[in-house]
């Protein structure tokens, strides 16, 4: 069989050619170090499997350290214990379904500011083990600057009459709670402190009374006291005449003295009268204008005094008393001449250093023997003479409560040195609450000691505590407080102030002259002859917080057990800084719940700002 003569690839197909021959004449050298090299190539190609693996593992480790560590940070947690307890719940959380790690440990601490937190992880290799004999670990760390700022808060609680029982044991469980919220253990680098204001018919300021409502005017001291002038003069006789005639041996009167007769016997009509002295001698006098032709014979005895005043009247020496003709005063504590005591008199014949008590004849009321106070009885003295509503001329005493200011400053936070707030006086003394105001403080325990002490009784005066709620906030009454209690300035940055107000009612309670007016809540003889000054009280409590929160002072209300659509109601949805800054509690568990979300919302704002 003939073949045919093969020629050589020419054109394209040449170097395809050579190629294929080459190819055949070479396989046998390449699949020789295909085989050499494919053992390390699978390795090397498992191993950048791994690096990948634990690559993509650390970055999911390490945002989810940063969730949870900024979970921490957000948290109101003080301690590192605390730190950890949320840290490593929320870093479990946060890798859980999205990571084949395995967690090796945590930590989370407070380092000054700032929140830490540092994790490893474990990742199982697919081949790289066979040189790390191991699985392979992977590590992060996050810091969060703890974003937060000082907190001073005002709480504002009734203890109002309708209080009592367990609504006021409901309360105090609830407001010590708070405090525990509010208050923190640390107290660096930010501090957070709490005040509290327990309010009934007024505001009791304690020790701090005299600076914010002006001290009470001193009394004026009593050195002497007396209605005559020397020694009485013995009468030997006095004849039936007109005018009739005294003989008294060196009497030392004169023309135109006044007299004060007792003692006669016989003659017992010029007994106890006052006579003016006529055509005396040296041993005789005559009662001018008296005609004892018809009085009985004159028998013995008797005495005539020289009146200090033509009308008799005591004669009280107190230097630099300042008392004006028509002033009225109150004497107390006076010796001797103790019926003066504990009365009203009208001021007469006044001297820099002497007055007489208008109409009172000093005669038989004894003889002046040592001290006794005179004190005015208009506002801003320890006594108010007032007429009460059943139209009775009363004396009211001043107590340490506050009511409201009046005038331009009346719903501002003026300072007090320059704007004094209300007085209170009532009947004796009595109705201010026993429970008295506590400045700013971070002594958590001595606040929650005056929660437990608190008392209820009196009635419903919500415009004093929210003025004072605010007071307690306000720079402008800084001065009033100890240092440490002073409240920083509007201006300060890192400052949160907050107010919560909670009431149980309706507010019945305001003043007119510093007494209970007559429109408010209570007895005639317990109430002036007027109507509020400021007029209703919950209007006034409005102003007082549209005020606070025009400075920025961030209001929380509390309504508990108030009516649906009462007065009441219609405050705390009004004054609260917005909706969700009000709290409506219909019992006591509720009220506890209320105060513990004011309390957890408040370190959230704290921490957010």
């Amino acid at each position: 069989m003939n073949r045919a003569t093969k020629r050589p690839a020419s054109g394209l197909l040449a170097p395809i050619g050579r190629f294929l021959r080459r190819f055949r004449s070479e396989r046998g050298a390449v699949a020789i170090w295909f085989a050499v090299m494919a053992l390390p190539t699978a390795v090397l190609a498992f191993g950048l499997i791994d690096v990948s693996r634990a690559s993509v593992e650390k970055r999911q480790l390490q945002d989810a350290l940063d969730a949870a560590t900024l979970m921490a940070a957000r948290s109101t947690s003080t301690t590192d214990g605390q730190m950890q307890a949320i840290g490593a719940p929320a870093l479990a959380a946060q890798l859980s379904g999205v990571s084949d790690a395995t967690i090796q440990s945590s930590s989370f601490k407070i380092v000054g500011t700032k929140v830490t937190g540092t994790a490893t992880a474990s990742v199982v290799p697919v081949i790289a083990n066979l040189w790390l004999q191991g699985n392979m670990t992977v590590g992060a760390e996050s810091e969060v600057a703890r974003s937060s700022t000082n907190l001073e808060v005002s709480i504002v609680l009734d203890i109002t009459g309708s209080m009592r029982g367990q609504k006021l044991t409901d309360l105090k469980a609830a407001a010590k709670d708070l405090i525990d919220l509010i208050v923190s253990d640390v107290q660096t680098p930010f501090y957070s402190k709490a005040a509290l204001v327990p309010f009934e018919v007024g505001v009791n300021l304690g020790s701090y009374a005299d600076s914010a409502r002006g001290a009470v005017e001193n009394a004026k001291t009593i050195t002497a006291a007396s209605w005559s002038t020397g020694s009485p003069k013995a009468i030997s006789g006095v004849s039936k005449s007109n005018p009739a005639k005294v003989t008294a041996t060196a009497h030392g009167f004169n023309n135109g003295d006044v007299v004060w007769i007792t003692g006669v016997k016989g003659m017992t009509n010029i007994n106890n009268r006052a006579f003016v002295v006529a055509n005396k001698t040296a041993n005789t006098f005559e009662l001018a204008g008296v005609n004892s032709g018809s009085y009985k014979k004159y028998k013995s005895a008797g005495t005539a005094t020289k009146c200090t005043l033509a009308d008799c009247s005591i004669v009280l020496t107190s230097n630099g008393h300042g008392f004006d003709n028509g002033d009225s005063v109150y004497i107390t504590g006076v010796g001797g001449m103790t019926q003066i005591n504990n009365e009203v008199f009208t001021v007469a014949s006044k001297t820099a250093n002497t007055f007489s008590l208008s109409g009172v004849n000093g005669a038989g009321y004894g003889t002046f023997t040592s001290g006794g106070a005179i004190w005015c009885l208009v506002a801003g003295c320890k006594y108010y003479q007032l007429t009460d509503n059943d139209g009775d001329e009363r004396l009211f005493e001043i107590t340490t409560c506050a009511t409201e200011r009046v005038g331009t400053d009346a719903y501002l936070d003026t300072e007090p040195g320059g704007s004094p707030v209300g007085k209170m006086y009532t009947p004796d003394g009595d109705g201010c609450p026993s429970a008295t105001i506590f400045p700013l403080s971070t002594d958590k325990t001595a606040l929650k000691a005056a929660i437990t002490d608190l008392d209820d009784g009196g009635a419903t005066a919500g415009q004093i505590g929210a003025a004072w709620g605010w007071y307690m906030l306000s720079p402008n009454f800084a001065s009033l407080w100890p240092t440490a209690s002073q409240p920083a300035a509007y201006t300060a940055t890192d400052v949160l102030k907050v107010l919560i107000i909670m009431t149980d009612g309706d507010f019945n309670t305001a003043y007119c002259n510093n007494v209970l007016s007559k429109d408010s809540n209570g007895r005639d003889d317990e109430q002036i002859n007027c109507n509020a000054t400021n007029g209703n009280p919950t209007t006034q409590a409005q102003a007082i917080c549209t005020a606070a929160k025009a400075k920025g002072v961030v209001i929380y209300t509390v309504g508990f057990q108030v009516g649906a659509g009462s007065t009441a109601e219609a405050f705390i949805k009004a004054c609260a800084t917005d909706a969700d800054h009000v709290y409506l509690p219909s019992s006591g568990s509720l009220l506890k719940d209320a105060f513990a979300a004011i309390g957890r919302d408040i370190t959230k704002l704290r921490l957010s700002r």
